[in-house]
């Protein structure tokens, strides 16, 4: 072979190789994009300066501790420490009396009569809670904070002295805030979209107090036995050794809608290989066949008779998608995720930006649970 034979041989072979290595850049650029404008325009829109969310649609623009935990969430899988840091400097000053270790925070703070702003019901919200101690948690582990894993062991702690009861059975239970949802000294008043399964699992692992275990196992019956013929309530009463029933005595008595959306949204991004995975999707499949009917998910549904009335919001839709996607029905996926791109949410909307921020940024692969609840943020498992 002669020289130039030789140079044009090593030549193509070095071409080759940077084809190659420009290729592999390029697609480990492609699943290692970590933007989020989805999470952007939330923080632009609804989270002031200090780390307050806002909800800017209703008319007092209040604040919730369920705003504080999902933005938390958000800003972890966005990598985002500099928010989450105010967010949780925030909370714990506003809404727990600057020590989110002996006083859990409380549910809302709005305008007062005095115009002044301030704590306007001291009592907790248990899902609110979970979401923070979950997040606090993760965050120590994936960003190396003692600081969050040691506040998320005591707020954890926190949750199962205050916000839980050992019913005769059915096991432990995760009441709905710290006071109140006893209607009677046999009964219980529960909300099943205040137990994704994922985080109560990953409480679970990384606890060694045993009624994490009976929580889980609580909340799986909760979700299952609760939804009359497929369909999630807001609210249920489980009344001592008889099962649980109706809720008579709630404003949305019977049906489903605002806090049930949640229900099908946790259980869509369950892992499959979790336990639970397979009797909760079976349980709740009525609902997924529902929506590929109506084209749309209904506002309300009476869990007892599967009777729908009105059109759930484009919120509704994108809490769909995880849930649709799961049961292996694409095609009416795809319809709510056409359905967001041709009736936007309004910017200042808080429940449905958060539903959208959950369902899409786990529908674009921004984040997964593991089977033991963990979190597997993008920028951790594919950018590292």
């Amino acid at each position: 072979m002669s020289n130039s034979s030789i140079y044009l041989c090593g030549a193509l072979r070095f071409a080759a190789f940077l084809l190659i290595f420009t290729l592999t850049s390029y697609a480990h650029a492609a699943t290692c994009d970590t933007s989020w404008p989805e999470w952007d325009a939330f923080k632009k829109n609804l989270i002031n300066e200090n780390g307050r969310v806002v909800d800017g649609s209703a008319k007092d623009s209040h604040t919730t501790s369920e705003g504080q935990s999902y933005a938390l969430f958000f800003s972890l899988v966005a990598n985002d420490k500099t928010t989450f840091e105010k967010l949780v400097n925030w909370t714990e000053k506003n809404l727990s009396k600057e020590d989110i270790i002996t006083h859990l925070p409380s549910w809302i703070l709005g305008k007062k009569e005095d115009d002044s702003y301030g704590v306007l019901d001291t009592n907790s919200a248990s899902d609110s809670d979970l979401w923070i101690a979950y997040t606090l948690g993760e965050a120590g582990r994936l960003w190396e904070n003692r600081r969050y894993v040691a506040l998320s062991s005591l707020l954890a702690n926190r949750i199962l002295k205050n916000e839980t009861l050992d019913i005769p059975g059915l096991g432990t239970v995760l009441l709905p805030g710290a006071v109140g949802f006893t209607p009677t000294t046999t009964s219980v008043r529960l909300n099943p979209s205040y137990a994704p399964l994922q985080l109560i699992h990953w409480f679970n692992t990384h606890s060694n107090d045993p009624r994490w275990a009976s929580l889980l196992s609580s909340s799986k019956e909760l979700i299952v036995k609760s939804s009359i013929k497929g369909y999630a309530p807001d609210w249920t009463i489980y009344q001592y050794n008889k099962g649980f029933q109706p809720d008579t005595g709630n404003e949305r008595a019977g049906l489903g809608s605002y806090d049930a959306i949640r229900v099908y949204l946790w259980a869509g991004m369950l892992n499959k290989d979790s336990p639970e995975y397979k009797n909760i999707m079976a349980a709740l499949k009525p609902m997924a066949k529902l929506v590929e009917k109506m084209g749309v998910p209904p506002e309300f549904v009476h869990v007892d008779s599967g009777d729908v009335h009105g059109q759930g919001s484009s919120g509704f839709s994108a809490a769909m998608v995880p849930f649709l996607m799961a049961e292996g029905y694409d095609k009416a996926a795809e319809q709510q995720l056409m359905r967001i791109d041709a009736q936007p949410i309004a910017k200042d909307s808080y429940y449905d930006q958060v539903l959208i921020l959950f369902a899409l940024g786990w529908q674009k692969d921004l984040y997964r649970f593991d089977s033991k609840g963990n979190l597997a943020p993008r920028w951790k498992s594919k950018c590292q």
